[in-house]
């Protein structure tokens, strides 16, 4: 089923809505935000004032009761922005580390955080990856003990976005000392100030600098036991099941920065003279861009076809894997041609395309890198 991405008239209202927030509360403090490290929570915070933090989340608790395809719009609409940092740092929390709760957590857990989140009076991280275990999920180190009606958590944690300043962190650890590889593993709700628990160290990026990303430690990190997510020793279920949501995240922010790039790629060449004449009139640069919109626009197919397939509760994840691995390496791509187009002021750093070269980046990189998604994709060959 081909599914058009110009889906429903209020998703169209959304994007506009978005677009607005964007060019008034973001663009114009981009290049601060990457100076200062981080996205101010005001910012979350009056996001959350307009319904945009929990559009998946059940009414009962403040969300909107939305479907994947509306998510996907606002996520594609969301990172139009030429802050990746600042795009970041809100799915990270919408998709990544809040659906943990959304979908495992209990009665008494969701009524406890879940409105917080919606409203941006809470802020989450999700805290999976370690020095030595990223999509490797079965190596992770981080162990955790039952002692009375607490659990004791112990390791550390790498590159968590939001790490620094977030107020909820989802931990992933393992339980259960005797299972092997991926059993074993569960999920734990670690509020901001429980004493052992701590920010490492701040890390400095090449890229999504207006995103806090940190290293977290966990030494004798003492928790109760109702903040466990979730079944015991299921996390890895878990985990799995959010890597989709977050893929899709990043395939609609990929996808977002792509549409972005080619617009000021095309504004710029349209106005600036080499030789006489606008850029424009040159043939390489017009075919070059073309042929980018071309396959910027088969992606979004993709991104929008993948939503219709979570909405439908099929098995996505031979697409999402394409989704991940296509629009990782297609914008690295398209930003890396839309600067080149730019000339020297491609290169500056008062430049949005200067920018959105860094922070796309790491789209090939983070939630899977391209190599392990292809590897998914080729476990799920289906010859035609």
């Amino acid at each position: 089923m081909n599914v058009s991405v110009h889906t429903l008239p209020e998703h169209d209202d959304l994007r506009r809505q978005v677009a607005r927030f964007i060019a008034s509360e973001v663009e114009p403090h981009a290049l601060e935000w990457d100076e200062a490290g981080f996205t101010p929570r005001e910012v979350l915070r009056k996001m959350g004032a307009l319904g945009w933090l929990g559009l998946m989340f059940s009414p009962d608790h403040g969300g909107a009761g939305a479907d994947m395809m509306t998510n996907v719009v606002f996520q594609e609409a969301l990172s139009r922005s030429s802050s990746g940092g600042f795009v970041i740092t809100v799915l990270v929390h919408t998709d990544m580390a809040s659906p943990h709760l959304a979908h495992a957590g209990n009665a008494e857990q969701k009524a406890r955080w879940l409105p917080k989140v919606v409203t941006g009076e809470l802020i989450t991280a999700v805290a999976v990856t370690e020095p030595d275990a990223g999509s490797d999920v079965a190596a992770i180190r981080t162990h955790a003990r039952r002692d009375g009606e607490s659990w004791v958590i112990n390791g550390t944690k790498m590159f968590i976005t939001n790490g620094v300043h977030a107020d909820l962190v989802f931990v992933a650890a393992r339980t259960d000392a005797n299972a092997k590889g991926s059993r074993g593993l569960s999920i734990f709700a670690v509020e901001k100030g429980t004493p052992g628990f701590s920010v490492g160290r701040a890390l400095k990026k090449s890229g999504w600098l207006a995103s806090d990303t940190a290293e977290l430690v966990f030494d004798n990190c003492r928790v109760p036991s109702a903040h466990l997510i979730g079944e015991e020793n299921a996390g890895f279920y878990a985990i799995m099941r959010n890597f989709q949501t977050e893929r899709i995240a990043l395939g609609s922010m990929a996808v977002g920065h792509c549409l972005t790039a080619l617009d000021l790629a095309y504004r710029y060449v349209y106005e600036r003279k080499a030789f006489g004449a606008p850029l424009w009139d040159k043939q390489t640069v017009r075919q070059q861009l073309s042929m980018l919109a071309a396959k910027t626009e088969a992606a979004r197919q993709l991104l929008y076809h993948c939503a219709w397939l979570v909405d439908q509760e099929h098995d996505a994840v031979r697409e999402v894997s394409m989704l991940k691995a296509l629009t990782g390496e297609l914008v690295n791509q398209v930003t890396y041609t839309c600067q080149q187009f730019h000339g020297g002021m491609g290169y500056m750093r008062e430049s949005a395309i200067e920018r959105l070269v860094r922070d796309a980046r790491v789209l090939a990189i983070g939630g899977g890198a391209t190599e392990v998604m292809l590897e998914e994709v080729a476990k799920r060959w289906q010859p035609a």
